[in-house]
């Protein structure tokens, strides 16, 4: 993780107050990115939150939030650079398209994201990462990296392990939150990974929600589904007070 880290240099002009928290510029490998922190206090567990495919938006600032109020630190990672919010169908595939060809890349930007968030006095020691859709599938990634955080949290993530990885160095535990009206990751998907990780010896819970398709937390979008999104919200607020300790 170290090594990945040294492409990293911040550059901490943190810009605009947005509600109680704050944009954070910072750099990797010589590019800028523009996260979101937010933070009820010092010392306190952190959360990592990782975008869905249209780029870090007010969908994040809002689960960020959300979380802050519930006592954590949270930083909202950028993977796809200040300023790039794709809103096109094209350009959405164009910038995941490219971090799932560079595997390296992606986990070059998550573990700098999480450096740039311990330069705003974040306890990344004390740690979850979690992501929605496209975000989903980086923590998975980061997972398999063998990243030293107390957990991973999927919500209607991709679920597909690329050919040459594993899970044998991961640490901490896995939560998988899947709809099972889901037409985008099948539940033959969720099924492989459940195998997957059992035959590692992953610890991990996957919970799926019926009549639930892709997309399902997302507020005032056609995919939500409001008992899905309380339900796995409540899921996931447990879930962090048990490997946080909170």
């Amino acid at each position: 993780m170290r090594a990945l880290l040294g492409v990293l240099s911040l550059s901490l002009v943190s810009a605009s107050a947005l509600a109680d928290g704050k944009a954070v510029t910072y750099t990797v490998d010589g590019q800028a990115y523009e996260g979101y922190y937010v933070s009820p206090g010092s010392k306190v567990p952190l959360v990592l939150l990782i975008h869905d495919w249209d780029g870090l938006t007010d969908y994040e600032v809002r689960r960020a939030e959300m979380l802050s109020d519930m006592g954590y630190a949270v930083f909202a990672a950028d993977l796809f650079g200040a300023g790039v919010r794709p809103t096109a169908m094209e350009d959405k595939r164009q910038h995941t398209g490219e971090l799932y060809k560079d595997r390296e890349k992606m986990r070059a930007l998550m573990n700098g994201a999480l450096e740039a968030a311990r330069a705003q006095g974040a306890n990344t020691d004390l740690a979850v990462a979690a992501g929605y859709c496209f975000g989903g599938a980086a923590v998975l990634e980061l997972a398999r990296s063998g990243a030293p955080l107390q957990g991973f949290a999927t919500f209607h993530g991709g679920l597909s392990t690329p050919q040459g990885q594993d899970y044998s160095t991961t640490q901490g535990k896995l939560l998988v939150l899947h709809g099972s009206a889901d037409t985008a990751i099948s539940l033959s998907d969720f099924a492989g990974l459940g195998t997957e990780l059992e035959s590692a010896g992953v610890p991990h819970e996957m919970i799926t929600y019926s009549g639930a398709p892709h997309g399902f937390t997302v507020f005032d979008s056609e995919s939500y589904r409001e008992e899905a999104d309380r339900q796995s919200w409540k899921r996931f607020a447990t879930f962090l007070d048990e490997q946080l300790g909170n």
